[in-house]
């Protein structure tokens, strides 16, 4: 439920759009209201479920999901569908975080790593599914029932949740919050987002623009100055004196703010300017989603037996190449180009993910791989949350943000005109050609994953040992 409604949008955003009369911003903003309630919320999720137990808050979890899946299905306008989107990313975090950590307490140590690994397929298949999913029910009912399908769901899951599962994890009643660090970074967050969204609107916004991502600046500043100095951090940013750490961090921010955005990108191109419909062009991404899924695993095994840097820089390399290439097509390029380059991206991706949280968790000491695997989600959501609002912000550089909205809101693309649809096409060339700069750029922290040399040791001197 959590996976298919990270993506269930990503199709029908027109039909959304255009019933609800919101702008492309507004729009983007629909799907990353989910991602950004749920980034914030894995702040606090650990001390939560430490001070009030995990069931508790998993079993509560399920009810704010079904309760903001209801609320979203019932929103009048963009505003409402905003704040209910964000309502229910709450409670999948609630819901998805408690479930690894009871899941980790309560099975079998051998058994631990194929446990674990069934939670993160079910996520994995319920992404997928919502790019099909979504089609499907768009083909026969009203946007609204995107919604509707969890509800019956989430009340069984409540209630299911209650009765079932038992609290096993020892609670700690006196563990502390860190409230100012949850407020100042949730400031960040939110101004930097809140940035993103007027650059999409114009120049005439710029002292709004840059005083937001100013302010955006300083509650960051403030966040890691807090962190440094709290005995209970939210986030342990000493884990950045590590390089592997360093390395690892970044080289996956970059690559999720690239790739993310195109997912959205490639639907509203197969649907607006290419003319499919929503379940033709969910199904038409799934090359994407199935080669990811495919050399994941894989690429995660061969790190294990040898070294990850190899395949975290040829996965970058790859995806940055299909990147490039994506900004080469145009109206006439066939699918069967595009679901190459869609492959390439999706093993390039898929190459890459698994050994660089490898290389980074491997270089982090046992005791605080914990702490350096929520360090590493926090940034995974953080590059999902930016990435869609950056993409508008650079195709609205090329193509005028009024044709932008007025093409994202449409349900019928033969309304669209030949030179509209051909402006709209040369903007996502040019946003897929920037994606690809900023996934080349992942490059570079990356190099920190190669091992280094150990350095030789000098010789010792020889000890003498005085007699008497």
């Amino acid at each position: 439920m959590v996976g298919l409604d990270a993506r269930i949008v990503t199709i029908g955003l027109p039909q959304v759009a255009q019933q609800l009369n919101a702008d492309a911003e507004q729009a983007i903003w629909i799907t990353q209201s989910y991602v950004l309630a749920n980034t914030v919320m894995l702040m606090l999720i650990g001390r939560l479920g430490d001070i009030f137990g995990r069931v508790r808050i998993y079993t509560i979890g399920f009810a704010v999901f079904t309760i903001g899946s209801g609320l979203t299905s019932l929103g009048q306008n963009a505003i409402e569908v905003i704040a209910f989107r964000a309502f229910q990313g709450l409670g999948a975090a609630l819901i998805f975080t408690n479930s690894i950590a009871i899941i980790t307490d309560t099975a079998p140590k051998k058994q631990l790593g194929f446990f674990l690994g069934i939670n993160q397929i079910a996520f994995r298949a319920g992404a997928m599914l919502g790019l099909t999913v979504s089609g499907v029910i768009l083909s026969f009912l009203d946007w609204r029932a995107l919604f509707y399908i969890n509800i019956p769901i989430g009340i069984l899951g409540t209630f299911w949740a209650r009765r079932q599962l038992k609290e096993t994890a020892l609670l700690d009643k006196n563990a502390k919050i860190d409230w100012v660090g949850f407020v100042t970074f949730t400031g960040f967050l939110l101004c930097m987002m809140i940035s993103l969204t007027f650059g999409a609107y114009g120049t005439s916004d710029l002292a709004t623009v840059y005083g937001l991502f100013a302010a955006s600046l300083v509650f960051l500043f403030v966040f890691a100055f807090g962190e440094t100095r709290t005995k209970s951090p939210l986030v342990d940013l000493h884990l950045f004196r590590i390089r592997e750490v360093t390395g690892g961090v970044l080289a996956m921010l970059f690559n999720i703010m690239a790739w993310t955005a195109v997912l959205l990108l490639l639907s509203l191109q197969f649907q607006l300017v290419l003319g499919e419909t929503p379940l033709d062009a969910g199904l038409r991404i799934l090359p994407f989603e199935l080669a990811f899924l495919a050399l994941g695993p894989l690429s995660g095994t061969l790190a294990d037996r040898y070294r990850p840097a190899p395949f975290i820089i040829t996965g970058l390399s790859l995806s940055t190449v299909s990147l490039f290439l994506l900004s080469t097509t145009n109206q006439a390029t066939s699918y069967t180009v595009l679901s190459l380059y869609m492959v390439m991206l999706g093993a390039g991706t898929g190459l890459f993910v698994a050994p660089n949280l490898r290389a980074m968790l491997g270089a982090v000491p046992i005791n605080r791989r914990g702490i350096g695997s929520a360090l590493f989600t926090l940034f995974l959501n953080v590059g999902f949350t930016v990435s869609l609002n950056l993409a508008v912000i650079i195709m609205s550089l090329t193509v005028p943000y009024s044709l932008i909205t007025s093409i994202i809101s449409t349900v019928n693309p033969a309304s669209i005109t030949a030179a509209d649809k051909m402006l709209f096409a040369n903007g996502l060339k040019t946003t897929y050609f920037a994606l690809g700069i900023i996934n080349a750029v992942a490059i570079a922290p990356s190099l920190l994953q190669i091992k280094r040399k150990p350095k030789p040791k000098r010789d010792a001197e020889p000890i003498i040992a005085a007699e008497g």
